[in-house]
Protein backbone atom coordinates (compact mmCIF):
# COMPACT_ATOMS: atom_id res chain seq x y z
CA UNK A 1 0.00 0.00 0.00
CA UNK A 2 1.15 3.41 -0.83
CA UNK A 3 1.55 6.26 1.64
CA UNK A 4 -1.28 8.43 1.97
CA UNK A 5 0.13 12.28 1.30
CA UNK A 6 0.14 14.46 3.73
CA UNK A 7 -2.67 17.61 2.87
CA UNK A 8 -1.39 20.97 2.89
CA UNK A 9 -1.65 23.11 6.08
CA UNK A 10 -4.32 25.21 6.64
CA UNK A 11 -5.06 28.61 8.38
CA UNK A 12 -6.82 26.68 11.00
CA UNK A 13 -3.22 24.22 12.03
CA UNK A 14 -1.57 27.91 11.51
CA UNK A 15 -3.49 29.39 14.15
CA UNK A 16 -3.83 25.89 16.23
CA UNK A 17 -0.48 25.74 16.43
CA UNK A 18 0.26 29.37 17.50
CA UNK A 19 -2.19 29.48 20.19
CA UNK A 20 -4.46 32.12 18.34
CA UNK A 21 -7.82 32.08 17.11
CA UNK A 22 -8.44 31.93 13.37
CA UNK A 23 -9.07 34.96 13.08
CA UNK A 24 -5.73 36.51 14.06
CA UNK A 25 -4.41 33.80 12.03
CA UNK A 26 -6.03 35.05 9.15
CA UNK A 27 -5.06 39.32 10.11
CA UNK A 28 -1.75 38.53 10.40
CA UNK A 29 -1.00 36.13 7.60
CA UNK A 30 -3.31 38.89 5.23
CA UNK A 31 -1.06 41.81 6.68
CA UNK A 32 -4.48 43.58 7.60
CA UNK A 33 -5.98 44.33 10.94
CA UNK A 34 -4.45 44.40 14.39
CA UNK A 35 -2.58 41.85 16.04
CA UNK A 36 0.01 42.25 19.25
CA UNK A 37 3.37 41.81 18.32
CA UNK A 38 3.42 38.39 20.01
CA UNK A 39 0.81 36.94 18.34
CA UNK A 40 2.64 38.02 14.65
CA UNK A 41 5.46 36.38 15.74
CA UNK A 42 4.04 32.89 16.97
CA UNK A 43 1.85 33.00 13.42
CA UNK A 44 4.71 33.69 11.53
CA UNK A 45 6.72 30.97 12.96
CA UNK A 46 3.76 28.33 12.96
CA UNK A 47 3.33 29.52 9.05
CA UNK A 48 6.76 28.74 8.36
CA UNK A 49 7.21 25.81 10.60
CA UNK A 50 3.93 24.10 9.25
CA UNK A 51 5.10 25.43 5.19
CA UNK A 52 1.74 27.13 5.26
CA UNK A 53 0.70 28.94 1.52
CA UNK A 54 -2.19 31.23 1.64
CA UNK A 55 -5.20 30.56 -0.53
CA UNK A 56 -4.64 33.19 -3.13
CA UNK A 57 -8.31 33.34 -3.84
CA UNK A 58 -9.23 33.47 0.01
CA UNK A 59 -7.00 36.15 0.44
CA UNK A 60 -8.25 38.45 -2.36
CA UNK A 61 -11.72 37.53 -1.41
CA UNK A 62 -10.82 38.68 2.23
CA UNK A 63 -9.83 42.40 0.79
CA UNK A 64 -12.64 42.51 -1.66
CA UNK A 65 -10.38 42.62 -4.89
CA UNK A 66 -12.27 39.61 -6.69
CA UNK A 67 -10.35 36.74 -8.07
CA UNK A 68 -11.79 36.86 -11.64
CA UNK A 69 -12.33 39.35 -14.30
CA UNK A 70 -15.15 38.88 -16.76
CA UNK A 71 -15.40 39.72 -20.16
CA UNK A 72 -18.84 39.99 -20.99
CA UNK A 73 -20.03 39.78 -24.61
CA UNK A 74 -23.39 42.04 -25.76
CA UNK A 75 -25.48 40.11 -28.46
CA UNK A 76 -28.18 38.93 -29.90
CA UNK A 77 -27.97 35.33 -28.79
CA UNK A 78 -25.36 33.13 -26.62
CA UNK A 79 -24.34 32.47 -30.35
CA UNK A 80 -21.72 35.34 -30.33
CA UNK A 81 -19.74 34.01 -28.10
CA UNK A 82 -18.68 31.71 -30.86
CA UNK A 83 -17.07 34.22 -32.43
CA UNK A 84 -13.02 33.48 -32.70
CA UNK A 85 -12.89 37.70 -31.88
CA UNK A 86 -14.05 36.53 -28.62
CA UNK A 87 -11.28 33.92 -28.45
CA UNK A 88 -8.57 36.50 -28.75
CA UNK A 89 -10.07 38.83 -26.54
CA UNK A 90 -10.04 36.25 -23.92
CA UNK A 91 -6.67 34.78 -24.55
CA UNK A 92 -5.06 38.14 -24.12
CA UNK A 93 -6.64 39.11 -20.66
CA UNK A 94 -5.80 36.19 -19.16
CA UNK A 95 -1.94 36.50 -20.41
CA UNK A 96 -2.70 39.92 -18.22
CA UNK A 97 -4.53 38.27 -15.35
CA UNK A 98 -2.68 34.99 -15.09
CA UNK A 99 0.44 37.21 -13.02
CA UNK A 100 -2.25 38.54 -10.50
CA UNK A 101 -3.62 34.90 -9.89
CA UNK A 102 -6.61 36.32 -11.47
CA UNK A 103 -8.93 34.37 -13.43
CA UNK A 104 -10.79 35.06 -16.34
CA UNK A 105 -14.78 34.43 -17.08
CA UNK A 106 -17.03 34.80 -20.30
CA UNK A 107 -20.23 35.67 -19.88
CA UNK A 108 -23.15 36.45 -23.03
CA UNK A 109 -25.12 39.93 -22.21
CA UNK A 110 -28.26 39.83 -24.13
CA UNK A 111 -29.07 43.39 -25.72
CA UNK A 112 -32.64 43.56 -24.32
CA UNK A 113 -31.47 42.58 -20.58
CA UNK A 114 -27.97 44.03 -19.71
CA UNK A 115 -29.31 43.62 -16.28
CA UNK A 116 -26.94 40.83 -15.45
CA UNK A 117 -24.16 43.46 -14.77
CA UNK A 118 -26.01 44.33 -11.69
CA UNK A 119 -25.32 41.02 -10.66
CA UNK A 120 -21.56 41.18 -11.64
CA UNK A 121 -21.19 44.24 -9.55
CA UNK A 122 -22.47 42.68 -6.05
CA UNK A 123 -20.40 39.59 -6.82
CA UNK A 124 -17.16 39.77 -4.67
CA UNK A 125 -15.71 37.04 -6.69
CA UNK A 126 -15.34 39.67 -9.52
CA UNK A 127 -12.45 42.26 -9.68
CA UNK A 128 -13.40 43.69 -12.70
CA UNK A 129 -15.24 43.54 -16.29
CA UNK A 130 -14.48 44.36 -19.84
CA UNK A 131 -17.62 44.60 -22.12
CA UNK A 132 -17.47 43.93 -25.99
CA UNK A 133 -19.41 44.49 -28.32
CA UNK A 134 -20.67 47.66 -26.45
CA UNK A 135 -23.77 49.41 -27.04
CA UNK A 136 -25.67 52.67 -25.51
CA UNK A 137 -27.79 50.16 -23.47
CA UNK A 138 -25.30 48.26 -22.12
CA UNK A 139 -23.42 51.54 -21.43
CA UNK A 140 -26.59 52.77 -19.60
CA UNK A 141 -26.69 49.22 -17.54
CA UNK A 142 -23.07 49.61 -15.91
CA UNK A 143 -23.99 49.70 -12.09
CA UNK A 144 -22.31 52.59 -9.94
CA UNK A 145 -21.02 49.40 -8.37
CA UNK A 146 -18.62 48.62 -11.20
CA UNK A 147 -17.48 52.02 -11.84
CA UNK A 148 -13.41 52.47 -11.67
CA UNK A 149 -13.58 48.72 -12.52
CA UNK A 150 -15.13 48.22 -15.87
CA UNK A 151 -13.68 49.24 -19.56
CA UNK A 152 -15.31 48.88 -22.89
CA UNK A 153 -13.88 47.01 -25.81
CA UNK A 154 -16.40 49.29 -28.11
CA UNK A 155 -17.57 52.53 -27.51
CA UNK A 156 -17.57 54.22 -24.17
CA UNK A 157 -19.08 56.57 -21.51
CA UNK A 158 -17.89 59.17 -19.14
CA UNK A 159 -17.69 56.55 -16.64
CA UNK A 160 -16.85 53.34 -18.82
CA UNK A 161 -12.91 54.20 -20.65
CA UNK A 162 -13.47 52.96 -24.29
CA UNK A 163 -10.07 50.59 -25.86
CA UNK A 164 -10.72 50.04 -29.33
CA UNK A 165 -9.17 49.90 -33.08
CA UNK A 166 -9.79 52.84 -35.48
CA UNK A 167 -12.03 50.98 -38.39
CA UNK A 168 -13.14 53.88 -39.54
CA UNK A 169 -9.33 54.70 -40.39
CA UNK A 170 -8.31 51.09 -41.59
CA UNK A 171 -11.65 50.91 -44.02
CA UNK A 172 -10.55 54.38 -45.41
CA UNK A 173 -7.22 52.99 -46.10
CA UNK A 174 -9.00 49.37 -47.80
CA UNK A 175 -11.38 51.79 -49.43
CA UNK A 176 -9.16 54.04 -50.77
CA UNK A 177 -6.58 50.81 -52.12
CA UNK A 178 -9.86 49.47 -54.20
CA UNK A 179 -10.38 53.23 -55.72
CA UNK A 180 -6.82 53.45 -56.40
CA UNK A 181 -6.75 50.40 -57.94
CA UNK A 182 -9.67 51.26 -60.62
CA UNK A 183 -12.57 50.35 -58.51
CA UNK A 184 -15.56 51.89 -59.22
CA UNK A 185 -18.66 49.97 -58.51
CA UNK A 186 -17.44 48.88 -54.76
CA UNK A 187 -20.16 46.98 -52.56
CA UNK A 188 -19.86 47.17 -48.65
CA UNK A 189 -20.98 44.18 -46.43
CA UNK A 190 -21.84 45.81 -43.31
CA UNK A 191 -22.11 44.94 -39.87
CA UNK A 192 -25.13 44.44 -37.38
CA UNK A 193 -26.92 47.73 -36.71
CA UNK A 194 -27.16 46.96 -33.01
CA UNK A 195 -23.36 47.63 -33.27
CA UNK A 196 -22.41 51.47 -32.54
CA UNK A 197 -18.93 50.78 -33.42
CA UNK A 198 -19.27 49.15 -37.01
CA UNK A 199 -20.89 52.55 -37.98
CA UNK A 200 -17.22 53.97 -38.08
CA UNK A 201 -16.69 51.57 -41.08
CA UNK A 202 -19.79 52.39 -42.88
CA UNK A 203 -18.83 56.32 -42.36
CA UNK A 204 -15.69 55.77 -43.77
CA UNK A 205 -16.97 53.89 -46.93
CA UNK A 206 -20.09 56.70 -47.58
CA UNK A 207 -17.02 59.99 -46.89
CA UNK A 208 -15.26 57.84 -49.92
CA UNK A 209 -17.79 57.33 -52.02
CA UNK A 210 -19.23 60.40 -51.79
CA UNK A 211 -15.95 62.12 -52.77
CA UNK A 212 -16.00 59.97 -55.40
CA UNK A 213 -19.03 60.41 -57.07
CA UNK A 214 -18.99 56.67 -56.53
CA UNK A 215 -22.58 54.86 -56.07
CA UNK A 216 -23.42 53.99 -52.81
CA UNK A 217 -24.15 50.24 -52.30
CA UNK A 218 -24.87 48.56 -48.97
CA UNK A 219 -25.46 45.20 -48.08
CA UNK A 220 -26.44 44.26 -44.56
CA UNK A 221 -24.33 41.69 -43.32
CA UNK A 222 -22.76 40.24 -39.90
CA UNK A 223 -19.61 38.90 -38.86
CA UNK A 224 -19.96 35.38 -40.30
CA UNK A 225 -18.34 33.67 -43.56
CA UNK A 226 -22.03 32.36 -44.18
CA UNK A 227 -23.27 35.87 -44.16
CA UNK A 228 -20.28 36.86 -46.09
CA UNK A 229 -22.16 34.30 -48.48
CA UNK A 230 -25.30 35.58 -48.80
CA UNK A 231 -24.14 39.40 -48.77
CA UNK A 232 -21.89 38.60 -51.76
CA UNK A 233 -24.56 36.92 -54.09
CA UNK A 234 -26.81 39.55 -53.05
CA UNK A 235 -25.18 42.31 -53.84
CA UNK A 236 -24.10 40.74 -57.48
CA UNK A 237 -27.79 40.35 -57.84
CA UNK A 238 -28.76 44.00 -56.79
CA UNK A 239 -26.28 45.31 -59.41
CA UNK A 240 -24.39 42.89 -61.35
CA UNK A 241 -22.03 45.38 -62.48
CA UNK A 242 -20.74 45.30 -58.96
CA UNK A 243 -16.05 45.48 -59.30
CA UNK A 244 -15.11 45.22 -55.38
CA UNK A 245 -16.82 44.08 -52.93
CA UNK A 246 -15.40 45.18 -49.04
CA UNK A 247 -16.99 43.39 -45.95
CA UNK A 248 -16.89 44.76 -42.20
CA UNK A 249 -14.42 41.75 -41.38
CA UNK A 250 -12.46 39.16 -42.57
CA UNK A 251 -14.95 36.27 -42.26
CA UNK A 252 -17.58 37.75 -44.24
CA UNK A 253 -14.91 38.75 -46.93
CA UNK A 254 -13.80 35.30 -47.34
CA UNK A 255 -17.35 33.86 -47.29
CA UNK A 256 -17.48 36.45 -50.20
CA UNK A 257 -14.79 34.93 -51.56
CA UNK A 258 -15.98 31.34 -51.98
CA UNK A 259 -19.32 32.69 -53.09
CA UNK A 260 -17.72 34.15 -55.78
CA UNK A 261 -15.93 31.62 -56.97
CA UNK A 262 -18.70 28.87 -56.80
CA UNK A 263 -20.37 31.06 -60.16
CA UNK A 264 -17.11 31.08 -61.75
CA UNK A 265 -16.21 34.45 -61.01
CA UNK A 266 -11.98 35.69 -60.40
CA UNK A 267 -11.17 37.40 -57.68
CA UNK A 268 -9.63 40.04 -58.14
CA UNK A 269 -9.84 39.85 -61.93
CA UNK A 270 -13.85 40.63 -62.27
CA UNK A 271 -14.30 41.22 -58.62
CA UNK A 272 -12.16 42.69 -56.14
CA UNK A 273 -12.34 41.51 -52.29
CA UNK A 274 -10.97 42.79 -49.03
CA UNK A 275 -12.07 42.70 -45.46
CA UNK A 276 -10.91 43.96 -42.11
CA UNK A 277 -8.67 42.55 -38.99
CA UNK A 278 -5.75 40.50 -40.82
CA UNK A 279 -6.97 37.27 -38.95
CA UNK A 280 -4.68 34.70 -39.39
CA UNK A 281 -6.53 32.65 -42.37
CA UNK A 282 -6.35 35.59 -44.09
CA UNK A 283 -2.68 35.66 -45.27
CA UNK A 284 -3.37 31.74 -46.19
CA UNK A 285 -6.71 31.91 -48.08
CA UNK A 286 -6.69 31.84 -51.85
CA UNK A 287 -6.49 33.67 -52.92
CA UNK A 288 -4.54 35.90 -49.70
CA UNK A 289 -7.18 38.50 -48.30
CA UNK A 290 -6.84 42.20 -48.90
CA UNK A 291 -7.20 43.98 -45.53
CA UNK A 292 -6.09 45.70 -42.26
CA UNK A 293 -4.49 45.36 -38.71
CA UNK A 294 -6.59 45.22 -36.09
CA UNK A 295 -4.62 44.31 -33.03
CA UNK A 296 -6.88 42.80 -30.55
CA UNK A 297 -4.50 41.23 -28.54
CA UNK A 298 -2.95 45.00 -27.41
CA UNK A 299 -6.59 46.48 -27.56
CA UNK A 300 -8.01 43.35 -25.05
CA UNK A 301 -4.41 43.70 -23.14
CA UNK A 302 -4.89 47.27 -22.29
CA UNK A 303 -8.59 46.98 -21.28
CA UNK A 304 -7.76 44.01 -18.85
CA UNK A 305 -4.44 46.34 -17.56
CA UNK A 306 -6.64 49.21 -16.98
CA UNK A 307 -9.34 47.57 -15.25
CA UNK A 308 -6.51 44.82 -12.91
CA UNK A 309 -4.53 47.99 -12.24
CA UNK A 310 -7.32 50.50 -11.70
CA UNK A 311 -5.49 52.89 -14.00
CA UNK A 312 -6.61 56.34 -14.55
CA UNK A 313 -6.75 56.23 -18.57
CA UNK A 314 -8.70 58.59 -20.93
CA UNK A 315 -11.80 58.35 -21.89
CA UNK A 316 -10.77 56.82 -25.40
CA UNK A 317 -7.70 54.43 -26.39
CA UNK A 318 -8.01 54.28 -30.20
CA UNK A 319 -5.56 51.76 -32.26
CA UNK A 320 -4.48 52.34 -35.55
CA UNK A 321 -5.24 50.17 -38.02
CA UNK A 322 -2.65 49.90 -41.05
CA UNK A 323 -3.67 48.10 -45.04
CA UNK A 324 -2.41 45.30 -45.51
CA UNK A 325 -2.21 44.53 -49.80
CA UNK A 326 -2.74 40.94 -50.51
CA UNK A 327 -3.19 38.73 -54.00
CA UNK A 328 -7.42 39.79 -53.62
CA UNK A 329 -7.85 43.11 -54.27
Amino acid sequence: MSTPTARPATLEDVARLAGVSRSTASRVIAGTGFASPAARHRVTAAAEHLGYVPNAAARALVRGAGVRLVIAVAGADAGVLDDPYVDRVVAAAARVCAPHAVGVALEWLSLTEPAGLRRLGEDRSVCGVVLVNTTETVLDAVPATLRGRVASIGIGSATVPSFDVDNGGGADAVLRHLYASGRRRIAMITGPRWLSCAERSVAAYRAVTAAAGLPVRLVAGDFTAAHGRRAALEALTRWPDTDAIFAISDAPALGAIAALGGRGIRVPHDVAVAGFDDIPYAAISTPALTTATHPVARIAAAAASAVLDNQRVPPVTAFPSTLVRRESA
